[in-house]
């Protein structure tokens, strides 16, 4: 690995609170969104001469569109229950990463020019113009924030700075100013349908090389179907299952399950792909087509259930948000959705995670494991925030904690958690997630992960834990890149359905 630019942060006794360093991540910004990029997403190719009075236009439309938004304008009493509460604050000590600050880029310009003390006192109450420096500090520590959502559990009035970051995010699309990651990923599913940009003879080839592999492995013929019409199961991943390590391995671990259960399944080649970008952005409207794909696929192959791969923000999309979105679940009235609703059969949950359709198989008995196989790892868990805090499985309060952990102890025999306070609805995030995980913040994705490797080492050398397990795309990307930085191999980190698939008894194998 090449050095960094920048200094590793210390592993700590966890918890620490950092000392403020002002100004000390001012200077970390991604790369704007080309020309090229924004207009095909129907955005102003580069920042618009009127680009002020166009924000606050938005930002006006977005307070009368989410009651949500001005609530937490006009609700935060400044109390700092948020402010060691983030991941970024605690790796980096940048004031304007606590959680409050952040929010207050925005809360101090719709104070200038949507409250009445703002207007004509915009001194007495903090409030300022929308000047370019402004909108510069917007750009940079709203993309400081992976819209985790940790800081809200600890916040007293439930203030959500994810939406804060989402609007904010809206607003400066909006007017020309997108960022080059997020949005390119967002070009791509729309043209090719993922967000990798892998072309449908592309997929066809590498699903083809694993069934081969996986034949040599098991002696079995396991398929990893694409485009079946009448296969019983959909099922919708994110796109890095199908070329890279570790993520590959779960997908393998899926197509296990299916051929144990005997239940047909396909992918698609339209809609390859589970996450949805469009929501790191905050755009109603590049969420909603991108959902829409995967019910034109659904409806095109006929099928009956549609499970969800291992993504954090995939599950929290789907969970949340596809049934008004494409009409999968209840929700949306429109005649392609009833038609889906009709499709589909309401007997299983729509959608489904990939954890909640195997931990049933596992609790019918349906599945046979040799727990022993994965008796080289000493496992431990990391909760994806968007499934932590954003969405639930199963039939139980808190079955998002309790189903993954429950897999793992069907398929292993060693296994144990972090420290309580850093897992759970409480769990630190990975430090690349909404829309990070590019290269340009690197430092950024390192010093955010700081919270989540303390708690790592700690497991690690109290109980010798060589195998960190999630269930989310993001966080594999994430770990594989910043767990060097820590002294950590970067094969530590692995999908749940990758000791699925290691311990899974196959025919007589």
């Amino acid at each position: 690995m090449a050095t960094a630019a920048f200094e590793t942060p210390k592993l700590r006794s966890y918890p620490v609170i950092p000392l403020v360093q002002a100004g000390a991540m001012s200077h970390l910004k991604p790369f704007v969104a080309s020309e090229p990029i924004q207009k095909a997403l129907g955005f102003p190719g580069e920042l618009v001469e009127d680009w002020q009075a166009k924000a606050i236009a938005k930002m006006g439309e977005l307070l009368g569109k989410y009651r949500s938004l001005r609530v937490y304008m006009d609700a935060c009493v400044h109390c700092g229950a948020c402010s060691d509460k983030c991941h970024y604050f605690l790796g980096t000590g940048d004031p304007k990463n606590m959680p409050v600050a952040r929010q207050d880029l925005m809360r101090k310009v719709y104070r200038r020019y949507f409250t009445f003390a703002g207007k004509h006192f915009p001194k007495l109450v903090g409030a300022v113009d929308l000047t370019r420096e402004v909108l510069d500090d917007w750009y940079s520590y709203y993309h400081q924030c992976s819209e985790c959502r940790r800081c809200s559990v600890f916040c007293p009035y439930g203030i959500d700075t994810a939406e804060v970051t989402m609007a904010a995010r809206e607003i400066m699309d909006s007017i020309g100013m997108g960022q080059k990651y997020s949005n390119e990923i967002i070009g791509k599913v729309h043209r090719i349908g993922n967000n990798l940009g892998i072309p449908g003879p592309a997929l066809e080839n590498t699903l083809e090389g694993l069934e081969e592999d996986t034949k040599d492995d098991t002696g079995l013929d396991v398929k990893f179907p694409l485009d079946v019409k009448g296969a019983e199961v959909l099922l919708i991943t994110p796109s890095a299952d199908f070329f890279s390590e570790p993520h590959v391995e779960s997908l393998i671990g899926y197509a296990k399950v299916f051929h144990a259960a005997g239940i047909s399944w396909t992918l698609s080649s339209m809609a390859s792909e589970a996450g949805n970008f469009g929501m790191f952005i905050g755009n109603y409207e590049q969420l909603r087509t991108i959902a829409l794909r995967i019910r034109q696929a659904a409806l095109e192959l006929g099928v009956k259930r549609i499970v969800v791969g291992e993504c954090g923000h995939a599950w929290r999309v789907a969970y949340s948000f596809w049934n008004t979105l494409a009409g999968i679940g209840a929700g949306a009235k429109d005649p392609f959705a009833i038609e889906l609703q009709q499709q589909l059969d309401l007997r299983y949950k729509q959608p489904t995670h990939i954890c909640e359709f195997t931990d049933d198989l596992i609790q019918r008995g349906a599945l046979r494991f040799d727990k022993d196989a994965n008796d080289a790892r000493i496992i431990t868990f990391h909760d994806s925030c968007n499934v932590a805090r954003g969405s639930r499985m199963g039939d139980m309060p808190g079955g998002q904690f309790v189903i993954p952990r429950r897999i793992i102890t069907s398929v292993a025999n060693h296994f144990h958690d972090m420290a309580p306070q850093t897992i759970g609805e409480g769990t630190f995030c990975c430090g690349g997630g909404g829309g990070l995980l590019t290269d340009d913040l690197m430092e950024l994705r390192v010093k955010g992960a700081l919270p989540r490797m303390e708690a790592l080492k700690n497991v690690v050398d109290e109980h010798g834990v060589n195998f960190m397990a999630t269930i989310c795309a993001i966080c594999k990307a994430q770990f594989t890149k910043v767990l060097p930085y820590y002294g950590f191999n970067m094969s530590m980190v692995g999908g749940v359905h990758q000791l699925v698939s290691k311990a899974i008894r196959l025919g007589d194998r």
